[in-house]
């Protein structure tokens, strides 16, 4: 009898063991389609895919404008979208533009603004996203660069936001590779070197 009732306890410590193998783990599938979906806005965006660097691809960065609410440490940070001659300068985001986006976020290397600096865009009528992209590229690539220049400029969008980077090129080359991984709509409309 010990020995029927010994087979059948293992027999079924077997089933459950098997059965808690065969479990889907929907945890991973969910944020997987979650990041790969569109986002929810510009902030948002910039974070998931910092989010995805691997530790020793980071490097010292701030993000956001100079308010107190929105100034981030060590992360993307919301941007405000008020001061047209702020976004130029800070971005190269053309002033005549301004009034077609309505929110923003940054990434921007601590050692200077040169080594890597990352506008995200939401545009409010996405027909217009071709010719925004379109000025901002010329805007960067005629600037008068201060302190040396960036290496390469790339300029994706996805769905009705842009995002716009620039820096030396390993740095735009790892934010590019995340950035594509992250989102299956993001579309390369420039990658080309800033002379």
């Amino acid at each position: 009898m010990k020995k029927i009732t010994a087979i059948l306890l293992t027999m079924a410590l077997a089933l459950s063991f098997a059965a808690c193998g065969n479990k889907p783990d929907t945890s991973s599938n969910n944020s997987q389609s979650e990041s790969k979906a569109s986002p929810k806005d510009a902030l948002t965006l910039l974070n998931t895919v910092w989010d995805n660097y691997q530790e020793d691809d980071k490097f010292p960065a701030a993000g956001g404008d100079m308010t107190d609410e929105n100034m981030t440490m060590n992360a993307p940070g919301k941007f405000g979208t008020d001061d047209s001659e702020i976004l130029d300068t800070t971005f190269g985001f053309p002033v005549a533009s301004a009034d077609q986006i309505d929110d923003a976020a940054s990434l921007i290397h601590l050692m200077n603004a040169n080594t890597f600096t990352c506008g995200a865009f939401h545009v409010k009528n996405m027909e217009n996203i071709s010719e925004i992209t379109t000025t901002l590229k010329d805007s960067i690539l005629h600037r008068q660069w201060v302190c040396g220049f960036p290496d390469q400029l790339v300029i994706v969008t996805i769905d009705d936001y842009i995002v716009s980077f620039f820096g030396e090129n390993e740095i735009v080359a790892v934010f590019k590779t995340n950035l594509m991984a992250t989102f299956d709509s993001a579309q390369i409309v420039c990658d080309e070197p800033i002379e």
